[in-house]
């Protein structure tokens, strides 16, 4: 697991430091070994005696400015070096799924240096050079489609440097609702051996410890204009000042109390007054290119007098990332959920972490007491290990399905994975075996992959943030599914000489949002757009006169958002490549970059300082650690915290030790499993050291020593060792399963040996054997 370097004051004496982690990962075919996850994020401690800071990031401020229905944004980063050294810092933030970023700024002193697009590899390479040569420069990198990388090379000390970055997008009312969304922070992602290192090593970025706020501040102000009275402005996620200059036009303000909650998603709702919504037609006049956006709102839904029999699989993410408040929203939400099924309606459910369980063999009918051992089931889980979402969506998948009856899937999670893509493709995979339905649990959700399983799998997303939202989502939910709101759609162009027309196909509607159509036109403004379709209620049309709405020369967001659109069908929701056509794929991706001025996966903005600076090219690397999201705890970070020990004795003795439980517990029952009950897929009760944790740390220091033989090899780093603590508390089975030098791992084995003081862990109340991996790691000051 990559660690962050401790940066510490040179020293002549000798010691080193252990890292010590329970990383205990369940699995139900009883695989041999676990891979260690080498792209895991992990914890840092801020060494304050370091001459070089570490933490160069002092402020992220948004500037919005929402006109109707769209949002412009502007984002401000400012760094400052307040160390002696000459720092590279790498910054990885968050963005909306649906933002289209077109320009960049960085402003040194008074020297303001406007950023370009390039291409990916060929923007990383001039930074590279342009860092090399002394010359301060900014890269910013799209990870994922709301997942940014920005990299400041050669901020010297006392450099404030100044980063401004602007995007667009589209607030799509839903209910009546606009709510625009402004993630403050990207949560820990779980990333196994089948991710690209190359391609996410971002993930392996570090974090604070859990209720530690940011280091720096957040800022946030918003103008709202709309053509309409705007009311009942507020935010559930943060404290706002609101002032009204008129019926229609209000300004919005962070509280100082929130200045450090950069730590959650900022969410901003209103309405408008009498529930209207702004539809109708925007047109954009370029020098070159025209641009349409038109919002026609559907029909309110009519629930059927007959609804058929559903059968919903609920697979609920209870990794270490959902431990504590995301999971007690989750049981919440599961209480909801199964409270609206039907005796004629069949359910199951799938809990996943490092591995899955199924509740039962077969979907149970949504009787009162099948929903209630249900429930007593999914409550009995803590939250822990790995967040392996792919086999869990195969297991739900491969479920025998009767013909006559409607599948619906429903996965709970946090999102908290890098395999967003593979997700998507597999559900596309499996198309017309059911709909998929994503609700994003915390309080900073990786929206991504949430909307995009919505996407993928004809369904809607939601967002639950905290408990009080739980019923209201439930309901909204159990709404959704019970008719479309629209079915068979059709639009058609009469006299619009209208072209890419964006979607080129219109699913089923669930929600009551409105239809968002968009593309290119040509020649006069002339014509009719024209919606066709089903409803409870009957046919449905709706007819947008073009002439009615007048061309705009300043408009050019409209560009901007067609051409963002344009990506998420081809590329963020979509497995258009294949090894056979890369090429033509992330052609198309470039020019749409290029030519739009958008980051996208293949394109990068950079700036690039003429002025050398640093001439002698020395600089430090450091990433900016990110806080946890509020409600996330240690759980959710797979790899050690990283503390440095005392002063060792001669002998190399440590004389400090952390240790940190993140994971589930693996249990094998000792006795014939009876399949006609459910797979538990957590223990009761852990396995525990005679006397507590307190008691293990000081058998370790007072036990494990650097050997003699090794003190001038500099040799330092992990050694896993893998063991198991019987029913009877025995340890038994302990090997290497990850080596660093024969003596070191001889010293980490007989240590782990000697520690013959353990209680069983507990499934049922009865005793059960349990696997415990543990990393050691041995480093040298």
């Amino acid at each position: 697991m990559k660690l962050l370097k401790y940066i510490s004051r040179k020293t002549t004496y000798l010691s080193f430091t252990l890292i010590f982690l329970l990383n205990t990962v369940f699995c139900f075919n009883q695989e041999a070994e676990q891979k260690d996850k080498t792209l895991s994020p992990y914890f840092v401690v801020i060494n304050r005696d370091s001459e070089t800071d570490q933490l160069p990031l002092k402020s992220t401020a948004a500037d919005v400015t929402i006109s109707g229905v769209i949002a412009d944004v502007t984002i401000k980063q400012i760094y400052k070096n307040e160390g002696k050294t000459t720092l590279e810092a790498i910054y990885v933030f968050p963005a909306s799924t649906q933002a289209a970023v077109y320009a960049m700024t960085m402003k040194i002193g008074e020297r303001e240096i406007e950023a370009i697009v390039q291409e990916k590899d060929l923007a990383r390479k001039q930074y590279e050079l342009a860092k090399n040569e002394g010359k301060t420069a900014s890269l910013l990198e799209q990870k994922r489609p709301n997942v940014f990388q920005m990299n400041i090379g050669n901020i010297l000390p006392g450099d404030v440097i100044e980063v401004k970055l602007s995007y667009t997008e589209l607030l799509v009312p839903k209910s009546g609702v606009y709510e625009f969304v402004y993630p403050t922070v990207v949560g820990p992602r779980y990333a196994n051996s089948l991710t690209d290192p190359m391609e996410d090593s971002w993930v392996a970025n570090p974090y604070l410890e859990e209720n530690k706020p940011p280091t720096y501040t957040f800022l946030f102000s918003a103008k709202i204009s709309t053509g309409i009275p705007v009311k009942d402005i507020q935010s559930p996620s943060h404290n706002i000042q609101v002032q009204y200059n008129n019926k229609s036009t209000a300004q919005i303000k962070l509280q100082d109390t929130d200045k450090y909650k950069g730590n959650k998603d900022f969410i901003l709702q209103y309405r408008l007054a009498g529930g209207a919504i702004e539809d109708g037609l925007m047109l954009y006049k370029g020098k070159d290119e025209n641009f349409f956006l038109a919002m026609v709102q559907p029909p309110r839904q009519v629930t059927s007098e007959f609804i058929p029999p559903r059968e919903y699989i609920f697979i609920v993410d209870v990794s270490g990332s959902m431990n504590g408040f995301p999971l007690t929203v989750s049981k919440s939400l599961m209480k909801d959920l199964l409270a609206g099924l039907r005796p004629q309606d069949k359910f199951n459910v799938i809990l996943f972490a490092g591995a899955s369980s199924m509740y039962a063999p077969q979907s149970l009918s949504g009787s009162e007491t099948n929903i209630k051992l249900a429930m007593e089931h999914i409550n009995k889980q803590s939250g822990g290990g790995g967040t392996e979402l792919l086999p869990a969506l195969q297991k739900a998948l491969n479920l025998p399905k009767e013909e006559d009856i409607s599948r619906i899937l429903v996965i709970l999670t946090d999102g908290y994975v890098s395999v967003e893509r593979e997700a998507f493709q597999l559900i596309r995979q499996n198309m017309g075996k059911a709909n998929f339905f994503a609700f994003g649990i915390g309080s900073s959700v990786n929206r991504y992959i949430i909307e995009g399983i919505a996407k993928s799998g004809n369904g809607e997303p939601f967002v639950v943030t905290n408990q009080n939202e739980s019923r209201k989502i439930a309901d909204q939910f159990k709404k959704y599914v019970a008719s479309p709101v629209l079915t068979n759609i059709q639009i058609s162009f009469n006299g619009f000489n209208a072209a890419q027309i964006l979607p080129e196909r219109y699913p089923d509607v669930f929600a009551e949002r409105p239809l968002i159509i968009s593309g290119k036109y040509s020649g006069e403004a002339k014509g009719n757009i024209t919606i066709t379709g089903y409803s409870g209620a009957g046919k449905f049309s709706s007819v947008i006169r073009v002439a009615d709405y007048k061309e705009a020369v300043d408009q050019n967001a409209l560009r901007y958002l067609w051409a963002r659109t344009k990506l998420q069908y081809i590329d963020d929701y979509s497995s258009g490549e294949t090894a056979e056509n890369m090429d033509d794929f992330k052609t198309e991706i470039l020019e749409i970059g290029l030519k739009y001025n958008l980051l996208t996966r293949f394109t990068s903005f950079i700036a690039i300082d003429s002025e050398i600076r640093n001439p002698d090219g020395s600089i430090t690397r450091v990433k900016q650690p990110l806080p946890l999201p509020e409600g996330v705890n240690n759980y959710a970070v797979g790899s050690p915290m990283y503390l440095t020990g005392k002063k060792s004795s001669p002998t190399g003795a440590i004389k400090s030790i952390n240790l940190n439980i993140v994971a589930d517990e693996e249990f094998e029952i000792s006795e014939e499993k009876d399949i006609t009950k459910p797979e538990f897929f957590t223990v009761e009760k852990a396995a525990e050291y005679t006397g507590g944790m307190e008691a293990f740390k000081k058998f370790i220091l007072a036990n494990i020593q650097y050997p003699e033989k090794l003190k001038t090899s500099g040799i330092s780093g992990t050694v896993y060792i893998q063991f198991s603590i019987g029913i009877d508390g025995s340890v038994s089975d302990v090997k290497v399963l990850r080596g660093l030098h024969p003596l070191l791992d001889q010293e980490a084995i007989r240590v782990i040996k000697l520690s013959a003081k353990w209680t069983p862990a507990q499934q049922g109340g009865k005793p059960v054997k349990t696997t415990l991996t543990v990393p050691v790691q041995f480093r040298l000051n």
